[in-house]
């Protein structure tokens, strides 16, 4: 659902402002045969086997456990939901080092915490995930996004006037289509849109929340007045790249850089609201969407590994440095703040402006706490990635 795009927007406008092709995982021999879950940890013992492990954009340091910052302290098994889909859906990555373990991932769930950590323990190594320069920090950038919840109406109405569309008929024949500021002015691009609204808005910041995260949810009111929640998913964009409007705002002196996160752009357009289309008309990009339903409002938006994302337990990461579906130990802080974020997640998207051996874009969920902390989140970050033992 998520393409490329949303995370790279995303780590662009409210991350960093500044601002994935796949490698041949590492597999070699195939996974012991998996234990009975419960059994004592092991939390000193050295990792094995020692070797470490090199992919396209990282090396993999193989390390005990202890050396995993509060590793004890997490609740792995509010991972399991997360962990469990993945093994559902393994890429050709996985598939050969992973099966085994995963099979006994859906077969079993863990009684409690110390069960499931045990089980990782078991059958897991866990690595450093370091730059292939010897010579690099081993640290690197955590940013956050989520999934938006936005009130919008089937018909225009009132403040609702912001469209939302779905592709245009002519969307491959013209590449690129036309940017953001020549849709808001030339015939021939309205025209094309003409039809294709699926829903209006009020506030355009909101439109471009939207297209910067790639999908969202909408309330939608009919003309009737009955209401729905749907999901507007990714379908597509108009083949310009993205501008970020943080950058722009830094350009323009009306920002200075560190301070464009998301709530700040938000404040800036309530203060100069004669400006807002001209910064929106910074960023050319327009992206499309296609409405799906939402039967089950606990699930995530599906991000690149093809499995609904599990709030602060799903991440965005490079593939070169980490494949889909790999559970990763973070260790990073809270935005805003010296608080340890230190936990299980597992590595399901990716976004182009996820680049890196040490990169992590966290999937906070969504409503108002989830757009906060994601809108601010752009902080230090350490990784390792746990690996079946051969």
């Amino acid at each position: 659902m998520r393409q490329a795009y949303r995370a790279a927007a995303l780590g662009l406008l409210a991350g960093g402002l500044l601002a994935c092709s796949s490698s041949q995982p590492p597999t070699g021999p195939a996974p012991v045969e998996t234990r009975t879950p419960g059994a004592e940890p092991v939390t000193s013992a050295p990792a094995s086997p020692t070797a470490p492990i090199v992919r396209a954009g990282a090396r993999w340091q193989p390390v005990a456990w202890a050396d995993l910052p509060d590793w004890g302290q997490d609740r792995p098994l509010e991972a399991w939901t997360a962990l469990r889909r993945s093994c559902e859906r393994l890429g050709p990555e996985l598939q050969r080092a992973w099966q085994r373990v995963c099979a006994d991932v859906l077969r079993n769930a863990p009684a409690d915490d110390a069960a499931a950590r045990a089980w990782l323990e078991q059958r897991l190594v866990p690595y450093r995930v370091l730059p292939i320069d010897a010579n690099a920090s081993g640290e690197g950038l955590a940013t956050g996004y989520f999934e938006p919840l936005i009130e919008a109406s089937r018909v225009p109405r009132g403040a609702q006037r912001v469209p939302l569309h779905a592709p245009p008929a002519d969307l491959a024949q013209r590449k690129p289509w036309f940017t953001r500021a020549q849709i808001d002015s030339l015939p021939a691009a309205q025209s094309a849109l003409r039809g294709r609204e699926i829903a209006y808005v009020a506030d355009p910041l909101d439109a471009l929340l939207l297209q910067v995260q790639g999908s969202g949810r909408v309330r939608i009111t009919e003309a009737d007045g009955r209401a729905a929640t749907v999901r507007l998913a990714y379908a597509g964009h108009n083949d310009h790249a993205y501008v970020s409007v943080g950058r722009w705002l830094i350009d323009q002196g009306e920002l200075r850089s560190g301070e464009a996160s998301w709530p700040a752009i938000r404040d800036w357009a309530r203060r100069n609201p004669q400006r807002v289309s001209q910064m929106l008309a910074a960023n050319p990009r327009v992206v499309f969407f296609k409405e799906e339903p939402l039967p089950d409002p606990a699930l995530g938006p599906r991000g690149s590994q093809g499995v609904p994302l599990v709030p602060e337990r799903s991440i965005a990461v490079d593939v070169n440095s980490v494949p889909l579906g790999t559970p990763v130990w973070l260790d990073t802080t809270e935005p805003l703040s010296s608080t340890p974020l230190r936990r299980l997640v597992l590595a399901q998207d990716t976004g182009s402006a996820i680049v890196g051996a040490v990169r992590a874009d966290y999937f906070w969920g969504w409503g108002e706490r989830a757009e906060a902390q994601a809108g601010r989140m752009k902080q230090s970050l350490r990784m390792w990635v746990l690996w079946p033992k051969t």
